[in-house]
């Protein structure tokens, strides 16, 4: 997969979804990717947290809305936690928890996420891009 490409379902599953590489994704940053085609496709994000790749559903449990206004703006100043730009909730990037908010105690949609052979694939729920 080449940097600039869009996500594509990877061969052989409409549900699992080739991102970007790994590389492209430095440490505590976040990024939305849409799984899909037409008016609405599936949204999510991937965090790169302390060496980790996370992967959740771009819906905030307190809403319905996206948590971001720009596709790699998820963090709330300080770096330390996600945050939802409509209410301002904030969640723990290693578990989705929301840990302040409207929303406290729940959390967000977590998708099954793996890198293989340098590149972050996500699975997106049943239903969604297939």
């Amino acid at each position: 997969m080449s940097r600039g490409d869009r996500p594509r379902p990877v061969p052989g599953s409409v549900r699992e979804w080739s991102l970007w590489p790994l590389n492209t994704l430095t440490d505590g940053t976040a990024r939305e990717f849409r799984a899909g085609d037409g008016n609405w496709p599936f949204r999510g994000f991937v965090v790169r947290w302390q060496g980790e790749v996370y992967a959740y559903a771009n819906t905030c449990p307190h809403a319905g809305h996206p948590l971001n206004l720009d596709p790699a703006r998820f963090f709330a100043p300080g770096g330390e936690q996600l945050i939802c730009r409509s209410h301002g909730a904030l969640f723990a990037p290693e578990s989705g928890l929301c840990v302040q908010g409207p929303c406290a105690g729940a959390s967000l949609q977590a998708l099954p996420c793996r890198v293989v052979g340098g590149d972050i694939r996500v699975t997106v729920p049943a239903g969604h891009a297939d």
